[in-house]
């Protein structure tokens, strides 16, 4: 089975999309320093290109959780692979994710975070994918674009690891 890549949001939506999200966060914590997570390996672009445009102080890490394989969808098994560099006690984190839908691996990564202390805890995502909410109870305070659900790629999301690399998001279709 080969894919088809179709445009679906652009990359300057995507891209004046994530300056309005930095011109807020930067409003939100004026005066402070963030404390960015990104989950990899998704995250990684969208946090980039984040963190280049705050105007506060940021420091950053990285995360690493498996709840996807090969295929298209989620297994609902949550493991961290990858854990944090530093302690994130009395910090303002901000979880940055590339995309949210079932809800399984942050309703799990709420409660890990909620036992190390943070000042403040907020969840970012690039994607939110409401409609495949298997956890309500996860609620994300920033989302750049509210999508239906399609399998998507670009900006750091893949399809069997291809298709980070791309500009824009994409939807994937099979041929």
């Amino acid at each position: 089975m080969s894919e088809k890549i179709r445009v679906y949001i652009t990359q300057e939506e995507v891209e004046n999309r994530i300056q309005q999200m930095a011109d807020r966060i930067s409003s939100e914590f004026a005066g402070k320093t963030v404390h960015l997570v990104g989950i990899l390996k998704g995250s990684v672009m969208f946090m980039s290109e984040l963190a280049k445009r705050l105007t506060i102080p940021v420091t950053m890490d990285f995360m690493s959780c498996s709840s996807y394989g090969s295929g298209t969808v989620s297994k609902g098994i949550v493991k961290i692979t990858k854990d944090l560099d530093e302690p994130i006690e009395g910090k303002d984190v901000i979880l940055i994710e590339d995309i949210v839908d079932s809800g399984n691996t942050l309703a799990y990564l709420i409660q890990v975070f909620k036992t190390r202390k943070p000042a403040s805890f907020m969840i970012c995502t690039l994607l939110d994918k409401p409609s495949r909410r298997v956890r309500p109870e996860v609620k994300v305070d920033h989302t750049c674009f509210t999508i239906e659900d399609h399998f998507v790629v670009g900006y750091g999301l893949d399809y069997d690891q291809k298709y980070r690399n791309l500009p824009y998001i994409g939807i994937v279709e099979f041929e």
